[in-house]
């Protein structure tokens, strides 16, 4: 993967609106392109076929390195770090497994944005439990949810407020928030202008429909991840759920032609039933996230 070339590079001399001009050149991907060039890579390890799924997913890891904006680093070094979390994303991706490759990028860009982060800041070598770097990275989606984002020192029930929420002290919300307040960008700043009007940075910041804390929390995570998984499962008839186990989330996946042997029925039968089962349990494990507040609603 180190040998991808012609990858453009975002600098404090070229300037971000240009770099966000260039990657909006390149053209997403159709799913059906996607995966012929994950096999293309997977199989013979095709450099070319790896730098157009790296290219086209670009403005992703630009969009979710905007949303770190506000720890006083320098917003290129922020984007090369998502850059190189894209990449790793690319190398390890199995198109096999039924996701889409942003699906599956997104993790490890944020991975590689907040291990660049937490090594920059020396700071947070003050405070190293979960629950503190869940602090450093969301105070800001805490701050904005009860509209105290341009306030100096908090008010002390939004600090109770925040602190609950988070888990932490009240202590160490008022001293993360004077820690990072000032240092924030406007998010009506403007980054240029094109053929549909003025970009402003807001447009390009990260969901917050996510937990940007997550991959520090990875063990709390993954387990309410499964246990909201085994609970959609349910959804399933005892026919949809072999089907989907063996189709994509086994570690050595079933063929359709095999399938249809079991079942004795056509493959595209099995497919049918395969997608079908898929969408159900996507719908419901949404809907428990969002029951959780694991996920918002758009």
């Amino acid at each position: 993967m180190s040998n991808l070339k012609n990858l453009p590079a975002p600098s404090p001399e070229q300037g971000l609106n240009r770099y966000m001009q260039e990657i909006r050149k390149f053209p997403m991907l159709e799913p059906e392109e996607e995966y012929m060039l994950a096999k293309r890579w997977v199989d013979h390890e095709d450099t070319e076929a790896a730098h157009k799924m790296v290219t086209s997913h670009l403005r992703l890891a630009a969009k979710i390195a905007m949303g770190y904006r506000g720890y006083g680093l320098p917003q290129s070094e922020v984007i090369s770090e998502a850059n190189v979390g894209l990449m790793q994303a690319v190398k390890k991706f199995d198109p096999e497994k039924g996701f889409r490759l942003a699906t599956y990028a997104m993790w490890w860009i944020r991975a590689s944005i907040q291990e660049y982060v937490l090594r920059s800041w020396s700071m947070v070598k003050l405070g190293t439990t979960s629950a503190q770097k869940k602090l450093f990275f969301n105070l800001r989606k805490a701050k904005n949810r009860i509209g105290a984002l341009e306030e100096g020192d908090l008010r002390p029930e939004n600090v109770e407020r925040i602190a609950t929420d988070l888990g932490v002290t009240e202590a160490e919300v008022v001293s993360m928030n004077r820690r990072l307040s000032g240092g924030d960008a406007s998010l009506n700043a403007v980054v240029g202008s094109d053929g549909e009007g003025t970009a402003q940075w807001q447009d390009w910041l990260e969901d917050d429909s996510v937990d940007t804390a997550g991959d520090y929390e990875a063990s709390d995570e993954l387990t309410a991840r499964r246990e909201i998984m085994a609970e959609a499962m349910e959804v399933l008839n005892d026919r949809e759920k072999d089907i989907l186990v063996q189709r994509r989330l086994a570690e050595e996946t079933i063929t359709l032609e095999d399938l249809s042997g079991q079942y004795n029925v056509s493959r595209e039968r099995i497919r049918q039933i395969e997608v079908r089962a898929f969408e159900k349990l996507q719908e419901r494990m949404q809907a428990l996230a969002r029951e959780r507040g694991m996920l918002e609603d758009a």
